[in-house]
């Protein structure tokens, strides 16, 4: 039986897994962490559960869709609820919930701006159509070629998709009202580029927002994890925790071994030991920048590092969680803070590269949803910052400095003392996305989606010099996010096992 190795298990890595054990590979994931998840993963101290990275459910169909290509569903693994409101977003001049009903959102609209009720629907009905281009043909092309776009409903479409119009352009061509273009643009601030910079076929992701909703898994995002990972048990997949890989061996212009530190916990002695893996492919599912430049002799290397300087990255994150030891009363599970200069935090996060003046913020309180997740009487809240990638300076003092600024503005906006109630706290930004993850630039979103960073043009996810090695992940295709992610491992499987299965 053939062997994969797999660097990673976070949800590319895990994808990735069961694919190439579905195909009938022997495969073994190497994971740095305690545990499977990377970003994804959980965080159990003083009686609360937070996770400690993604906390939105969007595009449910590609999670089901992971679990039916291995005869199971969703419900197998765990429960889901629609959230209604969506979201809250606190403006300085008050809150405006987002209903997960579309006729009620339609008539928030309207009240808001007159005529954009009409304008929604053009605006979704061009929405649908990208989402339904990029996620069932787009999302799953490897890269490896341009011929791979030569399909005729792409072709065809090509204007459709507003590929070479901007996200802030084509959502100010259909609403005049600020808060409304707030509303629209906030998916690919948060999460890929500057407004202006993004392609308008992004504009897909409003429709996943909107008409497909935003959903919660209850005991939180890990659950997801923890299904993904029973299935590759399922399926045979090994997996190592605690193992630092420190070397990806080449022979002969082929990975052939890849070489790991084991912890003494892994190994039953008193101090790390090396680990070797044999592989005739080996799948990247760490960071990329990672394994090319640390993991790769030089002469193994596709991308040199003017290249790496001159990407795009998508956001890191100041991140906080925080629980408290009493209820909060009023709060949504998912808060937006846009009382501040949304364009602003925008530029200083893409342009200035420069830590915020006074940065938009965002608030997951979990247990207002689920009391699986914090002690009896309790709250737990999940605090992010969207910050530039690279920045140095990231202290405790900075990030207490930027907590008692974000808690000042959400205890106003909600009404609630928070601050003497905090019984946990813990902090997570730029340098803890570097040790934990080797996070390029300490990002924690990957590359921001660009036209100049899209499909074929992102690093590739086959290595033009190493053949049996492959990347998966938010730095290759298809891009960031965590649907993104499912559907990288299972292409980068089909890949892997068309050259060599």
């Amino acid at each position: 039986m053939k062997k994969a190795v797999i660097i990673g298990s976070g949800f590319a890595g895990l994808s990735a897994a069961c694919f190439m054990a579905k195909a009938g590979w022997q495969v073994t994931v190497l994971e740095k962490q305690a545990t499977a998840g990377g970003r994804a993963r959980q965080l159990k101290e003083a009686g609360f559960m937070f996770d400690m990275g993604p906390s939105w459910y969007w595009m449910p169909e590609v999670f089901e869709r992971f679990f039916n290509s291995f005869g199971k569903k969703v419900s197998d693994y765990y429960q889901l609820t629609r959230l209604d409101p969506s979201y809250r977003v606190y403006w300085n001049d008050g809150p405006i919930d987002i209903p997960a009903d579309y006729g009620e959102l339609k008539k928030l609209f309207e009240s808001i701006e007159t005529g954009s009720a009409a304008k929604l629907d053009s605006f979704m009905d061009e929405a649908l159509y990208k989402y339904e281009v990029g996620i069932n043909k787009l999302v799953h092309k490897p890269g490896q070629s341009y011929a791979e776009f030569l399909d005729w409903d792409l072709v065809k479409g090509v204007l459709k998709l507003d590929v070479f119009t901007s996200m802030k352009k084509h959502i100010s061509k259909h609403f005049k009202n600020s808060k409304l273009q707030q509303l629209l643009e906030f998916p690919v601030l948060f999460l890929g580029a500057l407004p202006e910079k993004t392609p308008a076929l992004y504009s897909l992701m409003n429709y996943a927002d909107i008409k497909l909703g935003t959903w919660y898994p209850h005991e939180g995002m890990y659950k997801i994890v923890e299904g993904m990972v029973a299935v590759a048990e399922e399926l045979g997949v090994s997996f190592v925790y605690d193992c630092d890989v420190h070397e990806i061996k080449i022979n002969n212009g082929l990975a052939t071994e890849v070489i790991a530190n084991l912890t003494a916990e892994q190994t039953g002695g008193s101090l790390p030991v090396a680990g070797s893996y044999l592989a005739d492919v080996v799948i990247g599912a760490a960071d990329y920048h990672f394994i090319e430049t640390k993991l790769l002799p030089e002469a193994g290397r596709v991308y040199s590092a003017a290249y790496w300087e001159k990407r795009v990255m998508a956001p890191s994150c100041l991140l906080y969680y925080v629980g408290l030891n009493k209820k909060l009363t009023s709060v949504c599970h998912h808060s937006l803070f846009f009382d501040s200069s949304f364009d602003e935090h925008g530029k200083e996060i893409y342009n200035s590269k420069q830590w915020p003046t006074d940065p938009l913020f965002y608030v997951c309180t979990p247990s207002v949803s689920d009391h699986t997740v914090a002690p009896a009487g309790c709250e737990n809240l999940f605090f992010l910052i969207p910050v530039a990638a690279g920045l140095a300076g990231d202290t405790e003092e900075l990030r207490d400095r930027y907590f008692d600024q974000i808690l000042e503005r959400f205890e106003r906006h909600t009404g609630q003392k928070l601050k003497e109630s905090i019984i946990y706290k813990k902090t997570y930004s730029v340098s803890n996305f570097v040790n934990d993850y080797n996070s390029f630039k300490g990002n924690a979103y990957g590359l921001a989606n660009t036209l100049m960073q899209t499909a074929n043009l992102k690093p590739a996810c086959r290595s033009i010099k190493i053949k049996n090695l492959f990347y998966t992940g938010q730095l290759t295709v298809p891009g960031p996010g965590v649907p993104p992610s499912l559907i990288s491992g299972e292409v980068v499987a089909k890949e892997a096992t068309k050259h060599y299965g």
